[in-house]
Order: C-alpha cells, then sequence, then structure tokens
C-alpha cells in the first residue's frame, strides 16, 4: 500500500518531530544511494541541494534553518500566572502517551483483562483537568500544529497510540531509530482509510481464509491441521508485506513459522493447488516414496513466485518440526546465503519473514540466541520482520503462568527492535503495521516486530477441549463473531460492501473448494524434488568420487599468497613462526602438519572458484592455536584474513567467523546457509565436540532427518573436536556415538579423520563431489601437534579420501592379532607397539565409520585370513564410542573361525575421569590389553 497525499504533506511535521541528528543519519543514506530513500525524503534533500546552487551537499545550517520557525513558534504561549510549569505540562502528558499509550490501545478482541491503570495518563497526575481542554498549549515535536487545544493533543495522541496499534519503541537507545516510529506513528493518525477496492481485497484474503478452515473442518473431522481461526488476519498481512516488499526492490522471500496456520498459508500465500492439499488429507492417493519417511502435511515447506509490483517475489517457506522455533536461525541462515550469491550488499533484494507463536517466542531460547546474531557482522541479514501470532495461549497453559513479562515479545527488547501490538480483529491497522514493519525494515535494516493480538478459537488442534482448563476464555470466543464477520459488518456499514455481494464472494470460493474435492481425476501430490534450481546437477545417492590432489606448483604458489603478508604488517612471533614453517611445508622440506593441511584444502578451493564458509567460537585463531584464518597486526590491532587472497572469481568466497557463545542458533544457522547454497563447503566447528548436545534439535530434526522426511539435502560439515587426554568428562567426547546410532538410509557421513593429508582430501571432496550429505567429523585436538600423524607433500598431490587405512609395516603372515581402531588411540597403539618391540599385531584404521566402508575394510582384512583374533579398541567407555555400532559391522565381514574382541574402558554414565593420573591408568591399561598375549579381559 503507497503513502497517501496527506502523509506526503506531512513531511514539514516530521522534519520538525526528527531532530537534526535523524536528518543527518538520513542525509546520509541519501549520498549513498537516493533511490533508498522514500520520496518525499529524497525531494526534501534534492531542494536544499538546488538551494544551495551547486553540487555540494546540503549544509547541516540549511536543515536547522528550515526547522527554525515551527521550533521557536512553540516558544511563544503565554504563562498561567504564577504557574511557570503550565505550558510544559501538556509535553509531559505527549510524552507519557509514547511511552505508555500501548497500555490502553485497543489490542485485545476478547477484552480478556482490564486495562492497567496508569496515573501517568491522567490529566490530574499533571495538574490539569477537563476545564483546560480547550486551553492552547505547545504542542512540541508531535506532528501537526505547533499550538493547539489540549483536547486536539490528546486526541492525536489517543489515535496515534490508544488505537488498533499500539507500539511500544521508546526503550530504542537510537534517536533516529525512535524519531522515525514515532513520526510515522504521528502521522499514521491522519491517514485517511483505505480506498474501496483496498478494503475488498482484505475481505477477499480474510474470508478466503476462514472459509477455507471451514472446509477443512466440516469435510475432514477430527484431523488435526492447527487451524488459523481466530488469526485470520495474517494472510492480508503476509500479502500485504509481500506486495510492499515487492515493490520496495525485494526479490525474495524466506518464511518461515511452525505449524499453526501453515496449510492456511501455503493454500492462501504461498499459491499451493487445493487438490494436493485435500489429497494430503485423505491420503488415498499419496505416491509411496522410493526413499525416506516422509512428514505430516502441516510440517511441509513450499515454494512459489509471486507478481507485485516491483516484480516477481519468489516465496520459499521453510520445512519445521514440531520445535517450534528451531526454524528461526535456519531462515537467517538460508537468507545470508542467497544475498551472498547475489551479492546484496545493502541486503534488500532478500528478506526474512518469521511467524511465530505467543508461548514459544517468549519461551524459547533459540529466540533469544537468534535475536542476538540479528546485529553481528558475521550474521547480520539486514532485519527481520517477526509477526507474532498471540493466541494468548500456550497450549492449555495461560500467559501469566507462561512468561514473567508484560508481553511475550518483550524478549525482543534485547536488540531494542520496536514492537508493533495490533488487535487482529481489525485487518486494515493489521496491514498498515505491516506497511510500517517493510518501511522501518529497509530504512534501518533492522528487526521489527509485529504482535497480532487474536484467539484461538480451537484448542490447541481440532480435538482438543480447550473449555476445560479455560472454561471463560472459550465462553468468550464461542460468543466473539469471527474475522470475517467483524470486517463484513464493517464494509457493509460503510457502504464499501452490500451483504449480497458477500455472500455471492463466500458462495463461489466455497463452491470453487467443494468442486477440487469432488474431481474424480484429481492429480497425486507432486514427489518432493530438491534438485531443481540452485540444486540441479547435485546428487542425493550414487557414488561419485572426484580427484582431490592439487600439484606441488600449485600448492607452493597458494601457501606463499596466503601467508607471506606485506612488510608493513606487524605479526605476532608465534603465528609469523608458524607461517613461515607452512611454506617450507608446502617446499617438501617438512612433514605436514594440520594447520597447513587445513589452510591448504581451503586455499586450493577457494582458488579453483569456490566459496568456503567457517563459524563457531574462535573459528578464526582456532581453539587449539592451529589456524590462524585471521591474523591481527601487534602495532594497530587490525585484523586481516589473508585466505581472501586467493579468492578468484563472484561466487569464490573464503568467510570465517568468530561466532558469539551459542550453539543452538549458530549451528541452525550455518545449517539454513548449506542448504540455500550447495555450492559452498559450510564448516560449524564447536568449540569442543560435547557442546554439540546443546544444538542437538538441529542434529536430530535437520542434519540427521531432513532428506528422510522433507528431501532437503544438505553438505554442512560438523567439525567436532574428540579425544582422551585427561581434560575431563566435557573436553573429551564429541559423542561419536550418538551420531551413529542416528545414521540410517544413507543420510550423512561420520568420519574420524587420523592425518592432515585424510582431512585435506575430505574437505576438497566434501565440495567437489556432486553428491551432497552432512559431514560429522571427529577432529583432532593433541592429534594437531602429533608428529607421528603429520603428512608428506605427495600425500596431497594424488589420491583421495580413503575410509580404511591399511596396515603398512606387519608382516600379514607374522601377524597373530589386528586391531581395529579409528583416529587418535592409533597413534596411542602405535607407540606402545614400538616401545614394546611387537611385530605380531597388525593395526588397521577405519577413518569412516558410516557409511560403513564394507569393500574397504574387507580388501585390508583379506591379508589376515590365518588370523583368529580381530578386536575393537577404543578409548571411550564399553556404552559409548562407536563399539555398539562397529559390533555387528565388523562380524558380517569375518570368517567364520574368527572371533571379534573389544578393548575399552569400562561402562560409564559419564564420558571420562576428571583425574589425569587416573586418565594415564586407565590408558594404560587399555594398551596392555590391547597388545598383550591373550584376550583375557577383552570384551567379546
Amino acid at each position: 500500500m503507497s503513502r497517501s497525499k496527506s502523509e506526503q504533506s506531512a513531511l514539514p511535521d516530521e522534519l520538525f518531530a526528527a531532530g537534526s541528528s535523524y536528518l543527518e543519519q538520513l542525509l546520509d543514506q541519501y549520498r549513498q544511494d537516493p533511490g533508498a530513500l522514500p520520496a518525499e525524503w529524497g525531494a526534501y534533500f534534492a531542494s536544499l541541494a538546488e538551494e544551495q546552487g551547486d553540487d555540494a551537499p546540503p549544509a547541516h545550517q540549511q536543515m536547522l534553518t528550515r526547522m527554525a520557525p515551527a521550533a521557536s513558534a512553540a516558544q511563544q504561549m503565554p504563562l498561567r500566572e504564577g504557574d511557570v510549569e503550565y505550558p510544559s505540562r501538556a509535553m509531559y502528558l505527549i510524552h507519557a502517551y509514547r511511552v505508555h499509550g500501548h497500555l490502553h490501545a485497543n489490542l485485545d478482541p476478547l477484552h480478556l483483562n482490564p486495562r492497567p491503570v496508569t496515573p501517568e495518563m491522567e490529566l490530574a497526575y499533571y495538574g490539569l483537568s477537563e476545564a483546560d481542554l480547550d486551553q492552547v498549549f505547545p504542542a512540541g515535536d508531535l506532528i501537526g500544529e505547533r499550538n493547539r487545544p489540549l483536547r486536539d493533543i490528546l486526541s492525536h495522541l489517543k489515535k496515534s497510540y490508544c488505537g488498533c496499534i499500539g507500539p511500544e519503541f521508546r526503550h530504542i537507545t537510537d534517536s533516529a531509530r525512535k524519531h522515525w516510529i514515532q513520526s510515522r506513528l504521528e502521522r499514521n493518525a491522519f491517514r485517511p482509510d483505505e480506498d474501496d477496492d483496498t478494503r475488498r481485497h482484505i475481505f477477499g484474503r480474510i474470508m478466503h481464509a476462514e472459509e477455507f478452515e471451514r472446509f477443512l473442518h466440516t469435510r475432514y473431522v477430527g484431523q488435526k491441521r492447527f487451524s488459523l481461526e481466530g488469526g485470520e488476519s495474517l494472510i492480508p498481512m503476509l500479502d500485504a508485506l509481500i506486495q510492499n516488499a515487492g515493490s520496495n526492490g525485494t526479490r525474495e522471500i524466506i518464511l518461515g513459522m511452525a505449524h499453526r496456520g501453515r496449510l492456511n498459508v501455503l493454500a492462501n500465500i504461498m499459491g499451493k493447488s487445493l487438490a494436493e492439499i485435500f489429497t494430503e488429507f485423505e491420503g488415498s492417493q499419496l505416491k509411496e516414496e522410493a526413499h525416506g519417511q516422509g512428514d505430516v502435511k502441516y510440517h511441509m515447506g513450499f515454494s512459489s513466485d509471486v507478481r507485485t509490483p516491483g516484480g516477481v517475489v519468489h516465496l520459499s517457506l521453510g520445512f519445521n518440526p514440531s520445535h517450534l522455533e528451531i526454524i528461526t536461525p535456519v531462515v537467517l541462515g538460508s537468507v545470508r546465503a542467497r544475498q551472498c550469491r547475489r551479492g546484496d550488499k545493502a541486503r534488500r533484494e532478500v528478506m526474512g519473514v518469521l511467524v511465530h507463536g505467543d508461548a514459544a517466542f517468549a519461551g524459547q531460547g533459540v529466540v533469544a540466541e537468534s535475536l542476538e546474531l540479528s546485529k553481528l557482522n558475521g550474521f547480520r541479514i539486514g532485519g527481520t520482520i517477526h509477526i507474532v501470532v498471540n493466541n494468548q495461549i500456550g497450549f492449555t497453559v495461560n500467559p501469566h503462568d507462561a512468561r514473567s513479562t508484560t508481553y511475550c515479545t518483550d524478549i525482543a527488547k534485547i536488540i531494542h527492535a520496536p514492537i508493533l501490538h495490533v488487535n487482529g480483529d481489525d485487518p486494515e491497522a493489521c496491514c498498515q503495521a505491516v506497511e510500517i514493519a517493510v518501511d522501518y525494515r529497509n530504512t534501518f535494516h533492522e528487526d521489527i516486530v509485529i504482535d497480532l493480538i487474536c484467539y484461538r478459537r480451537h484448542g490447541h488442534n481440532e480435538t482438543d477441549s480447550p473449555e476445560v482448563t479455560q472454561p471463560l476464555m472459550y465462553r468468550r470466543i464461542a460468543e466473539h463473531p469471527t474475522v470475517e464477520q467483524v470486517y463484513r459488518d464493517r464494509l457493509i456499514a460503510a457502504g464499501v460492501l452490500t451483504a449480497e455481494g458477500a455472500d455471492a464472494m463466500v458462495e463461489a470460493y466455497r463452491d470453487c473448494m467443494d468442486k477440487v474435492r469432488r474431481a474424480k481425476n484429481r492429480p497425486a501430490p507432486n514427489v518432493l524434488n530438491s534438485l531443481q534450481g540452485r540444486w540441479e546437477g547435485f546428487l542425493s545417492e550414487g557414488m561419485d568420487e572426484p580427484d582431490t590432489g592439487v600439484s606441488a606448483d600449485l600448492l607452493g604458489m597458494l601457501v606463499r599468497k596466503v601467508h607471506r603478508l606485506p612488510a608493513e604488517f606487524s605479526l605476532h612471533p608465534r603465528v609469523e613462526k608458524i607461517y613461515e614453517a607452512r611454506i617450507g611445508m608446502m617446499d617438501g622440506l617438512e612433514a605436514v602438519d594440520w594447520g597447513c593441511a587445513e589452510s591448504m584444502a581451503y586455499a586450493s578451493l577457494v582458488y579453483e572458484g569456490g566459496w568456503v564458509r567457517i563459524s563457531g567460537e574462535d573459528s578464526g585463531r582456532g581453539t587449539f592455536f592451529h589456524r590462524h584464518a585471521v591474523v591481527y597486526d601487534q602495532q594497530t590491532g587490525k585484523s586481516t584474513i589473508p585466505l581472501r587472497q586467493v579468492e578468484n572469481g563472484t561466487l569464490s568466497h573464503f568467510i570465517v567467523v568468530d561466532s558469539m557463545l551459542s550453539e543452538m542458533a549458530v549451528l541452525g544457522y550455518e545449517y539454513g546457509y548449506s542448504v540455500a547454497e550447495p555450492r559452498a563447503l559450510v564448516i560449524w566447528e564447536a568449540q569442543y565436540g560435547d557442546f554439540a548436545n546443546v544444538a542437538q534439535v538441529v542434529i536430530d530434526q535437520f542434519i540427521a532427518a531432513g532428506e528422510s522426511k522433507w528431501k532437503r539435502l544438505s553438505g554442512l560439515v560438523l567439525w567436532l573436536p574428540h579425544g582422551y587426554e585427561g581434560q575431563g568428562a566435557e573436553h573429551s567426547s564429541a559423542r561419536m556415538e550418538r551420531y551413529l546410532q542416528l545414521c540410517a538410509e544413507n543420510n550423512m557421513q561420520v568420519v574420524y579423520p587420523s592425518t592432515p593429508a585424510q582431512l585435506f582430501h575430505l574437505f576438497r571432496r566434501q565440495l567437489l563431489s556432486k553428491v551432497r550429505k552432512p559431514l560429522i567429523m571427529m577432529a583432532p585436538k593433541s592429534m594437531l601437534r602429533q608428529k607421528l600423524s603429520f603428512s608428506s607433500l605427495d600425500e596431497f598431490t594424488t589420491g583421495t579420501f580413503q575410509p580404511v587405512l591399511p596396515e603398512q609395516e606387519i608382516v600379514p603372515a607374522a601377524t597373530r592379532r589386528v586391531l581395529l581402531c579409528t583416529g587418535k588411540v592409533y597413534y596411542d597403539l602405535l607407540a606402545a607397539r614400538n616401545e614394546r618391540g611387537i611385530s605380531d599385531i597388525a593395526i588397521i584404521r577405519i577413518e569412516r565409520l558410516y557409511p560403513f566402508p564394507v569393500n574397504q575394510l574387507r580388501s585390508a582384512l583379506a591379508q589376515y585370513e590365518g588370523v583368529r583374533e580381530v578386536c575393537w579398541v577404543q578409548e571411550e567407555p564399553e556404552n559409548q564410542g562407536a563399539w555398539l555400532y562397529m559390533n555387528n559391522q565388523i562380524r558380517k565381514l569375518l570368517l567364520t573361525e574368527q572371533k571379534v574382541y573389544a578393548v575399552t574402558r569400562p561402562e560409564a554414565a559419564a564420558p571420562a575421569v576428571g583425574s589425569i593420573k587416573r586418565h594415564q591408568m586407565e590408558l594404560s591399561v587399555l594398551l596392555d590389553q590391547a597388545l598383550g598375549k591373550s584376550v583375557e579381559g577383552m570384551l567379546v
């Protein structure tokens, strides 16, 4: 909806209200991009330039001069005899309405709770009474006449702050943003009603939303759908948002929402066909999926294109499990990836919109974590529009038991986001709130929240009985007319609709739905296909093993490009030594360590046109001082990212982000990023592997099951430091057993590389392969400096990642026992074997645990047909680690006369002991058992 003429003519009022600091911020925006501001502001700054008569920018003094007449008028009010404060009392009242007006706004359709007593909004609080209503007072920066009767001031304030939109914005500390909201709301009081066509369009959207729910309720009795009834104004809101955003240059909108109202949004916003939705309810014609489990209809996503006055806008609704708010960071990551792909540095072309529930918005911690991401350089997306569908209840829990705050939206104040509470029974006010939200987001590139206060006509689902726990509320709801009826009556009273015309619209839509439902040749729903659009050409199944070696010449060039900084850059001496050593490693002068291998994997991929993003706590330097992808000048403190020197093409990026102290939101964000951009190697690094359990819902619902449920592919890498060094329960295990338990249907990869060359090939393979699967990597800690693990340069120039590394030193014919292991424990076994001079025990490393390398392990074991003892060795306790998974896998490959044993730590509730001495004693026992003469004491 465009601005009215009355709003445009109010610019002089806004000019006075804004203050010079706000004007200067707008002027800076105008200088950078004149088209980024609303037309009236562009015209204003252009007129200042014309007055000045040359190309110089408008001067600060010019703006003050224009403001002066209006400001001085407020200084000339007569005083009441003996009362010097009398003229200023109206100003105090104005301030009170701006701060507290939302408490007295008409927001609750059900009028469940009495309005609070707010003395600051009473005339008597300021020594005023009704006798003063016709007295003229200075109105300060209130939009409109500078001096006016108190009666007019009050009327204006009530329209601005106590109507069907109740704003909260005085908590904002930035003056420009605060003045913008204030000015917009106070100009909104003079806004005329929407034109008749717009109002009829809004009614049509409301009617479709309500009739759709009513149709499902009567035709598919007893089926869950988590209806939108009571909150139907969400549909015209989203419609207005899309049209307004599209008119202002947005080309993609990524939506995230929980299950309530999702089917309605799919039908009436996303454009999913009624035939497909009805077939999903019936279930009789669903095609059998060749792979995967599928999901319930109210978790499904969708994408479509919508026409707007500014062009076509692509809509994408994210798939979401029942974990309500977990979609929030996923959407944010998806938006950021798309902005990066488009080169959308202004962050206007791709917008995120999140639809929340009231109880979840207040109660789920991922909301606060995601809000905190909104202003961080590595995560900002230029503002998200949040719409909270506030049913005033959470399942059966009342608001006073669901939160400690006045509003469910108070959590958004942590980022100083403005909040617009709006009455869900007033669709026009709801659309006006959306218009303000889109303009605010595009002006300041910050989050804004709309609290759509409505109700839930049925229970949590349609089979529930909410009157059992909320008898008064549901008695009120039963008596309350629907949103469609309320708005219909309003339009009929205004002469915009006739009763006959409204009835005809309803009947036409009902007939349409009925014909679709009764159609005999209704097509079956489309099978989900993720391999289209940006994903075209990628694979979800099959084998693709690209050549991941890199020539020595290229590695030599790259290592110098990313490890030689300008002479004037003052590197820390320790980092300088590491950088110089890496150059020697790539020249073949010494063995290649883990930090160098990782750096060269990134450098080669980026140089070849690839896109790499790694984020996590301390990822720039690396928790264990091994990476140094970000380095700091020791004299100036300025940082640089040397790997960016090899970026080579428009989509060639190296991005490294030190994230905030969050696992759940950041991992969800990176998952969303990886799904939106298959051509990027996206890595999330846990500070320690077991910290990932804070983000378990992302792992369970998206990473492990996203392909099976929704056909969503991802190549996300989880970098999980793992290894037992006596550092206690929270710094030892990445809980590999949990990931192995989640493995099925070829859904992901679980690996534990034991050499730098394996890491190098693994990362290059992850991006160069056309197959996209999440990669769960147990990553090195003490191994980072274990010289036995270092690789030769030749291992980087040829070959690929090897799922199994066979024994290289022990003669098969002389072998009496084969040890199978993975990761760091190999070097403990190797060192102990060498110290003891043992020559009849072979050690085979399994580098990829899932998918289990059947052929490679069978080939490695084939040399040992005469060996009777095959033993799995792990650092972890018996009930943890890989043993319970590996036991069955190994047995399938052995000969009848061969027997499987296991050497582990004793089963335990915690992953590791806290005492370094006890750790060393346990390790000694483990090595003695594995390398001993007999199998006594081993698990069978």
